[in-house]
């Protein structure tokens, strides 16, 4: 969910134009003089957590920005946006502690707008900090996280990075708790904008009066309560790149007054966030959005084509960043509400599927009071939700990421949770081979979705799967790890065209790759030697910072061209597995660009020794 005061940029000229007038609209604000309502005091204590950390596990709720941003008929009569009111919030709270927090279900996050009224004019106190809207939260936000936990819950809440425009006022507004500080000083004296809409101007750091005015708004957070906070237009991401649009500091800052606060509160960074910043969102974050708005801004909360899709595509490049303490965050679940939703059976299960199997955040942004059966179902299955909840790697694609894809993890047990999706629009078949899985064999299969034991399987599993379907195995091999022999792609014995070049790769096997395999760049490997004709699956590791295609083919054969998806960058191997007919003896492999082609990075090739 792009979960912000503005719709998303990516749907068109009629978004577009509405999202401009909010801007003008949030620029017009002006700081006012009238205390925060529901204002600090002593904040009603969080429900105590088990694991020591706000992060030990993906954190899984609901949150409010699906339904504000949907046009569908009844969700937002009052305008766009209208549907964030305190009335609401306290109904979905109740629907929550009552239908879904036993299965795990513990956040209830306010989104973007509390602080603006129904015309999307902002508010601010006397500091310069976000003022609850006295329509929409009549009571405060106070009262509203002290229902929430007393319902057991915990209570999240939303800003926008930087200081709003709104609130510098005339540059004069005092910053509470800083002495001498105004909104001029902790800003840039040139007024440069920053966050995915330059609804703000960027906070300097060099002045300590920025870090004063980030530990008021953390302070007021605390003292209604709140257990979370969304930081929404972060940058770099969040659409724009430069310096003006690096909030790094920013999230270092917010980090150091919550901290500063004694209260725990998980910090979420959004949007679509640059992920050559990893590590600094991992170093100062508990969690971190990597994608647009799952959100249609249409007359259904979402559709497949319009985001849920692109997740597939998207996800991989994030695998390796995410792990207790910080995790990949997919955006809102929306799969337990029928025709609200906007999607069919299949594609809701595959949403949830893919979801849990990258270990996402699961917080949904359906209407909990209308969820219909089968969403239930979804939402509520605890072995689904133990694979998003336990610590095992997230998962990754291990083929090609074409229509039809299998992706799995190793978990702690041996076992390997185990996905077939066909994103096709039409009915096809999907196979998951245990070579690449890395043994031989028969295995015990699981299907969880439909709760079964399946029986053994020797070597592969095939599904049948309906447009846009998936299903969701526990795979533990009876067999025996699987035998081959490795080929490096640097060695003397292959044959290097075009571009092609050997470089240095210090996490690469051998220490090196080949790479520069564009316009007709080739890498052959020669003298791939197998006993017996077959098909064999051929593990391939690879580097890519992107998704690129590259042709495979073995020996005279015409070769398929076959999307990688990212690795996440250019020195981080992966792996996927294509399958080849080889013969008897001695073969060649051979990965070619294309004349207008890029392809990835090849680090080395590891064939089965049998079939």
């Amino acid at each position: 969910m792009w979960s912000s005061p503005y719709p998303a940029p990516r749907a068109g000229a009629l978004r577009r134009s509405v999202r401009a007038l909010l801007v003008l609209a949030v620029t017009a604000g002006l700081a006012t003089g009238v205390p925060a309502a529901g204002g600090a005091g002593a904040a009603t204590p969080a429900p105590a957590s088990t694991d020591g950390s706000t992060a030990a596990t993906p954190y899984m709720g609901w949150s409010s920005w699906s339904m504000q941003s949907s046009q569908y008929p009844g969700l937002n009569p009052n305008g766009s946006y209208s549907y964030l009111t305190e009335a609401n919030v306290l109904k979905q709270t109740d629907a929550l502690a009552s239908k879904l927090k036993q299965y795990g279900y513990t956040y209830v996050n306010i989104d973007a707008g509390w602080w603006m009224d129904q015309a999307w004019t902002p508010g601010y106190d006397q500091y310069g900090r976000q003022r609850p809207d006295p329509v929409r939260f009549p009571h405060g936000m106070k009262p509203v996280a002290d229902h929430i936990h007393a319902k057991g819950l915990k209570a999240g809440i939303y800003l926008p990075v930087g200081l709003e425009k709104g609130a510098y006022g005339d540059g004069k507004v005092p910053i509470l708790g800083a002495p001498g500080c105004t909104t001029a000083d902790a800003v840039y004296p040139d007024l440069r904008t920053t966050n995915g809409w330059d609804s703000a101007y960027k906070l300097d750091f060099d002045n300590p009066c920025a870090q004063g005015y980030i530990d008021s708004q953390a302070q007021a957070l605390a003292g209604w309560g709140y257990d979370f906070l969304k930081l929404d237009g972060v940058g770099p991401g969040s659409g724009k790149s430069g310096s003006n649009y690096d909030n790094v500091a920013d999230v270092a800052a917010w980090q150091r007054a919550i901290a500063a606060t004694g209260r725990p509160l998980h910090l979420e960074v959004s949007w679509s966030l640059d992920i050559g910043h990893a590590a600094d969102w991992r170093r100062y974050s508990d969690g971190w959005r990597i994608d647009t708005d799952v959100e249609c801004y249409c007359n259904t909360l979402v559709t497949w084509e319009n985001s849920v899709n692109d997740r597939w595509n998207d996800a991989p490049a994030w695998s390796g960043k995410a792990g207790p303490g910080g995790w990949n965050d997919l955006d809102a679940v929306d799969v337990g509400n029928g025709a609200m939703d906007g999607l069919t059976k299949a594609e809701r299960q595959s949403y949830m599927t893919l979801w849990a199997i990258e270990k996402s955040p699961l917080f949904t942004g359906d209407d909990l009071t209308a969820l219909d059966d089968y969403g239930v179902s979804l939402l509520t299955d605890r072995e689904v939700i133990a694979v998003d909840q336990n610590t095992s790697p997230v998962a990754r694609p291990v083929t090609p990421v074409g229509d039809q894809q299998v992706w799995a993890t190793r978990n702690a047990d041996g076992s390997s949770t185990v996905a077939l999706f066909n994103l096709a629009g039409a009915p096809a078949s999907v196979t998951a081979d245990w070579a690449a899985l890395g043994f031989t064999g028969g295995a015990s299969v699981r299907d969880l979705w439909n709760k079964q034991d399946l029986g053994t399987y020797k070597d592969r599993i095939t599904e049948a799967l309906p447009a846009h379907g998936s299903r969701l195995f526990t795979v533990k091999p009876a067999g025996r790890p699987l035998a081959t022999t490795g080929y490096e792609a640097e060695s003397a014995a292959n044959t290097l065209g075009g571009n092609a070049s050997t470089a240095a790769c210090d996490a690469c096997s051998g220490g090196a790759k080949v790479g520069n395999l564009y316009g007709g760049g080739t890498l052959r490997f020669n003298n791939v030697t197998v006993k017996k004709a077959g098909i064999y699956t051929v593990k391939v590791r690879y580097v890519s910072g992107d998704p690129r295609a590259v042709t495979v083919s073995s020996n005279s054969g015409n070769g398929t061209s076959l999307p990688f998806p990212s690795t996440g960058d250019w020195s981080t191997p992966q792996d996927v597995s294509v399958q080849l007919a080889l013969k008897a003896g001695a073969n060649t492999i051979t990965f070619d660009s294309g004349a207008d082609g890029y392809a990835p990075d090849i680090d080395r090739i590891d064939v089965p020794q049998t079939l």
